[in-house]
């Protein structure tokens, strides 16, 4: 790098994100669906969040409303943290913890599955398939409940089934972070 570089560089303002109280649990799930789902498919995401917080994983999602909120509300109701990354600069669903504004559109889909550790789909549309496409290409291990039937994706009768195998598979798949701050580990 030259001098010049190396002087603008030090110049330019760093970006620091600090938090306070309790983190989130260092494992996420993301459950992904419709926005306009049928109630079936709400209560099955209900149930899903639900279940996914009493096992002290964190929920994401794509922060809107439908299969996104009823994941939401549901780990809400259990006590669990939620966290939306959302394709706009919205405000997303009332059972947000973490609200993520991309302003990306579609290709926040992209970030919400690197951001998880395992992805359950609950029925969906084309956004969900563009997600799960996402999931299968990176190896993210990926459960359905009435979803696309699709090699890869493991078929799940319950979302009991679907949460239990999830925070199974999803385990290994996240590296020991160290905290880094003010006096932290560089």
């Amino acid at each position: 790098m030259c001098a010049t570089c190396r002087a603008e560089r030090s110049r330019a303002p760093s970006l620091s994100l600090y938090a306070s109280g309790p983190l989130p649990s260092p494992m996420q799930i993301a459950v992904i669906g419709r926005g306009d789902c049928s109630g079936e498919e709400y209560a099955a995401a209900e149930t899903v969040g639900r279940l996914i917080a009493e096992k002290g994983v964190t929920v994401c999602c794509g922060g809107l409303y439908g299969v996104m909120e009823a994941a939401c509300r549901g780990a809400k109701e259990a006590g669990g943290t939620t966290v939306g990354v959302l394709p706009d600069t919205g405000d997303g669903n009332p059972y947000l913890d973490v609200v993520i504004r991309t302003g990306m559109g579609h290709a926040r889909n992209v970030v919400l599955v690197h951001s998880a550790d395992a992805v359950i789909a609950v029925g969906g549309g084309y956004g969900t398939l563009s997600e799960i496409a996402v999931a299968l290409k990176t190896g993210k291990p990926i459960f359905g409940l009435s979803t696309w039937k699709i090699e890869g994706v493991r078929a799940c009768a319950t979302p009991e089934e679907a949460v239990s195998l999830a925070v199974r598979a999803g385990r290994p798949s996240r590296p020991s972070r160290s905290p880094r701050g003010p006096g932290g580990p560089a």
